[in-house]
């Protein structure tokens, strides 16, 4: 198998400030043999610098120079890192309440959540709203590592009251796999290699776990889903009549021979060929990126959706999602937001507010509607045309959206659909 057809796994990481996720990140790093030397000297030279006996591996993620200064991660660093079983995105994103549309960026593609938390302290608010953030953005698999098992003697005891409370909580959470490690990020237990320290844990490590866990099931394989992204012409003599519609399959699979539908015309086909990069293939599934050509010519631009006939997304100009707000500034009355879903775009404005999300307690607040940066709310827009959309829970690409404001196009909000 060669490098380029391996699995790649994304992650993010979570959990409360100084429980240390990025100790760990670096821990898989440098067990894995993943860093270069001169990484591993400037880290090195940075720890000395700060009179430490040890080499504070944290200092391999955070990238900024503040984060290095304070100590703490802000922005979400990405890191990449391959065994030979897969390949790896890390997403290190920050623990602190007033970056959490940072963590939303760094969760929303994830196949893996890994929540820490701190064997001494146990399930705090902060785990609860980075569980509670993962499910609500989806995310297949967590990974809860209870880490400074040292500093609990490497306690059983401990590491399975961890256990019991996170269960608890969870049951609340759409979550449906939930695994625990009991680790040591500093001194390396549980991370890449088994720990002699806790001969009671008799599951995988770290590594191993995030090297075996099944995620071919995440995408979702039932509903076919194909935004166009780009009609591709060649007109050159050897291609002369081609006309392919190329973008990355979102959902379901495509045969050829299969009859199939364009949104938001309605006229249907039948797929003549699909091609990829490497040449035809007789069949694609997400989230492959291939161009496909139909029997007929049919006038198809990007934005447009092929889909089955049997078995179509949500045709609306009305939509309703939960929101996290990104921006320092609320949303404004009646103002007009650009709305981008899938390949394609449309504007809208903000119809409605029901409710904003306390992430602390799960509480709906239907008084307090003003929206501030970072807060998580139940909003309804209506679009200036159709948008062909799933919820959420069913397919993580055509549930998303993001707004976008017009006149300085910056990215003013994500959101899931309902």
């Amino acid at each position: 198998m060669s490098y380029l057809d391996m699995e790649l796994l994304r992650f993010t990481t979570a959990g409360s400030v100084d429980d240390g996720k990025s100790t760990l990140i670096g821990r898989l790093l440098y067990d894995s043999k993943s860093i270069f030397e001169d990484q591993l000297d400037a880290v090195e030279k940075s720890s000395r610098k700060k009179g430490l006996d040890h080499t504070e591996l944290a200092l391999l993620t955070d990238g900024l120079r503040d984060e290095r200064e304070q100590g703490i991660t802000i922005d979400v660093a990405y890191r990449y890192f391959a065994t030979p079983k897969r390949k790896f995105i890390i997403a290190d994103t920050p623990g602190h309440i007033q970056y959490t549309r940072n963590m939303v960026t760094g969760a929303s593609t994830a196949n893996l959540a890994l929540i820490l938390v701190d064997a001494r302290k146990g399930v705090i608010e902060q785990t609860r709203r980075h569980a509670f953030l993962a499910s609500l953005l989806q995310i297949p698999h967590l990974v809860v590592c209870v880490n400074k098992m040292d500093l609990v003697d490497y306690d059983e005891g401990a590491f399975d009251s961890v256990v019991q409370d996170f269960k608890a909580f969870s049951t609340k959470l759409n979550v449906h796999d939930v695994r625990f490690v009991p680790i040591s990020a500093l001194l390396g237990d549980n991370v890449v290699n088994r720990s002699a320290n806790m001969p009671w844990y008799e599951g995988g490590t770290l590594l191993n776990t995030l090297e075996t866990i099944h995620i071919g099931s995440d995408e979702n394989h039932i509903d076919c889903r194909f935004p166009v992204q780009t009609v591709i012409r060649p007109h050159s003599d050897a291609f002369h009549d081609y006309r392919g519609y190329a973008g990355k399959v979102t959902g379901g699979v495509f045969k050829q021979g299969d009859e199939v539908m364009v949104l938001p015309s309605g006229f249907q086909s039948k797929i003549a060929s699909i091609d990829t990069h490497d040449g035809p293939i007789k069949e694609a599934f997400s989230p492959m990126s291939i161009s496909i050509l139909l029997e007929d010519d049919i006038d198809i631009s990007r934005g447009d959706m092929i889909v089955r006939v049997n078995n179509q997304p949500k045709v609306t100009q009305d939509l309703e999602f939960m929101m996290c707000w990104f921006h320092s500034e609320g949303p404004k009355p009646r103002a007009k937001y650009v709305i981008r879903h899938t390949t394609n775009e449309a504007r809208c404005m903000i119809k409605k507010i029901s409710y904003k999300l306390d992430i602390n307690t799960l509480h709906r607040n239907e008084d307090d509607l003003d929206i501030g940066m970072n807060d998580i709310a139940r909003v309804t827009v209506r679009t200036t045309k159709p948008l062909f959309v799933d919820a959420y829970r069913k397919n993580r690409h055509t549930g998303s959206i993001i707004l976008v404001d017009e006149a300085t196009n910056e990215t003013v909000a994500a959101g899931m659909i309902i």
